[in-house]
């Protein structure tokens, strides 16, 4: 296996040199990083990054903690995360914390300074006060909308804006009972959503029938396809649906095929997260499509300079989102 001295007589400069070019410090001579740079190729010199780590007094590792890998979205972004912290030479270590606040909890009290360089958390149950069962001084980036009140980095969609935009769109066909299936009372995000979508009715001049908005407790297919069916029972069902993620929309548009209900003609349906899931079924999802990749880079960008400077003042990023239009509400494929 070459060493820096290896690389170092290739190239004829001083092992303090190769030094710096592979740390990325910026003060070395063009020609020397060229012949350094060339040499590394050459002998195919590979850094001990547990090395250099403890050198930095790091471990190497940040964790991403989330709910459930199940649902595609948060698998998704699991792996433009993993992407977004290979540029920085992070390996991440994934914990499911399946929503609750136990759970959550325990993931918590369970990341501790010497495993973990900083930890991403999307939180779906957690309580400000629950940050207490972190260890003093772990860096922290959160996920997604929540009612943590506290001076973390944290980056999101709009989620009131996404809801209301994908309602607006069902609106926009002539739809006037629009049904909303994923309210929960105790996700940020499901409050966030429910709020975007009141925000389009009154707009609209609609009014919001509490009946047809259906509770999920949890996000998956079957608890779409059984709110569905629950909706389409009622003596008015409705002609158009909003699902919080794409999962819900899936299992809301087999329960309409079920019962002969035509997806869009009698139906309308938007979903959210815009997974892969979506382009293939059938008929495509309209679905709201937040820049995951974004997400993931502002994550780890933010994280890395809260290592790098811990006393800076927390940041909120804010990342894009587009509705994409398919065949669930008339669209194109």
């Amino acid at each position: 296996m070459a060493t820096l001295k290896d690389v170092a007589a290739l190239a004829g400069v001083s092992v303090k040199t190769v030094s710096n070019v592979v740390n990325g410090y910026a003060f070395v001579k063009p020609e020397n990083r060229r012949r350094v740079e060339e040499a590394l190729a050459a002998t195919g010199y590979r850094p001990n990054l547990g090395a250099r780590n403890l050198r930095r007094g790091r471990t190497g590792f940040v964790a991403l903690v989330l709910p459930e890998l199940v649902v595609p979205y948060f698998a998704e972004l699991a792996g433009l995360v993993l992407g977004a912290a290979q540029q920085h030479e992070w390996n991440v270590l994934i914990e499911q914390t399946l929503g609750t606040r136990e759970g959550e909890r325990d993931t918590l009290a369970s990341l501790g300074s010497h495993m973990i360089d900083g930890a991403i958390v999307s939180p779906e149950s957690l309580e400000a006060r629950d940050f207490g069962e972190l260890a003093p001084g772990i860096p922290v980036v959160m996920l997604g909308e929540h009612s943590v009140d506290l001076p973390i980095d944290h980056v999101g969609i709009d989620n009131v804006e996404a809801a209301r935009v994908a309602v607006a769109h069902l609106v926009g066909l002539g739809r006037t009972r629009i049904a909303a299936i994923g309210a929960h009372p105790h996700r940020g995000t499901a409050a966030q959503r429910l709020e975007g979508y009141r925000k389009a009715h009154a707009e609209a001049g609609l009014r919001v029938r509490d009946d047809l908005v259906a509770t999920a407790l949890n996000y998956h297919r079957r608890d779409g396809a059984e709110a569905m069916a629950r909706l389409l029972a009622a003596d008015e069902p409705p002609d158009a649906v909003f699902c919080f993620n794409d999962l819900l929309a899936v299992g809301a548009v087999r329960a309409a095929a079920e019962r002969g209900v035509r997806v869009p003609d009698d139906l309308a349906v938007v979903g959210f997260d815009n997974t892969e899931e979506g382009t293939y079924s059938l008929p495509t999802l309209t679905t709201v499509a937040p820049d995951k990749a974004a997400i993931a880079r502002a994550a780890v960008d933010l994280l890395r300079r809260r290592v790098d400077d811990p006393g800076r003042a927390p940041e909120h990023v804010r990342t894009p989102f587009s509705l994409e239009v398919r065949e669930s509400t008339g669209g194109g494929a």
